[in-house]
């Protein structure tokens, strides 16, 4: 449809030739001001936006650190199975007080999921999963402790193996080095 305007070089539509748009103007420049030069600014180092400065990479973690993950993550299944019987006697009518019950049943699995949470950041060499993996040892220790007396040595022995081998594999000095912070530099 569009046929060429006569000396133009324009394609001509049939409202009329095609009109260009103008060019923009070059915008003026400022005048450079007399200022005292800059100090210069300390580079940062190159580091990828996507991962964590401050973590190894997953091939880099060290035994020992993915060892006490495990074992963490084996401690949260096992109070997920706890959570499981204590669901089913409740539900059997084997609780005094079934809301009792039902409460401790939901806060043990919260748990679970904490501790779940602090074996991927241990996994993660994140510095600050050390100390909730110590804690929750000790607790584990505690809790093992307790079943051994109440004659449940099919669970408090586990625990407590487990709870050994956390802390053996957190202790190493690769994991300790893993897990220690950077030091902040000071301007």
């Amino acid at each position: 449809m569009a046929t060429r305007a006569k000396g133009t070089g324009q394609a001509k539509s049939p409202r009329g030739p095609a009109k260009s748009e103008p060019e923009p103007e070059p915008k003026p420049k400022a005048p450079a001001a007399s200022k005292a030069p800059a100090k210069p600014k300390p580079k940062a180092p190159d580091v990828p936006a996507a991962t964590d400065a401050s973590a190894p990479p997953a091939s880099q973690t060290p035994a020992g650190l993915r060892l006490a993950a495990t074992a963490q993550v084996i401690e949260a299944v096992g109070l997920c199975v706890a959570a499981a019987f204590g669901a089913v006697s409740t539900a059997d009518g084997k609780s005094s007080h079934a809301a009792s019950a039902v409460a401790l049943i939901v806060f043990t699995v919260a748990v679970a999921a904490g501790i779940a949470l602090i074996a991927a950041a241990l996994a993660k060499a994140r510095p600050w999963s050390r100390t909730p993996t110590v804690m929750t040892q000790l607790l584990v220790v505690i809790g093992g402790i307790t079943l051994l007396d109440g004659h449940r040595p099919e669970w408090g022995v586990p625990a407590l193996l487990l709870a050994a081998v956390c802390l053996a594999g957190l202790l190493t000095p690769a994991s300790l080095r893993a897990l220690n912070r950077p030091p902040v530099a000071r301007q």
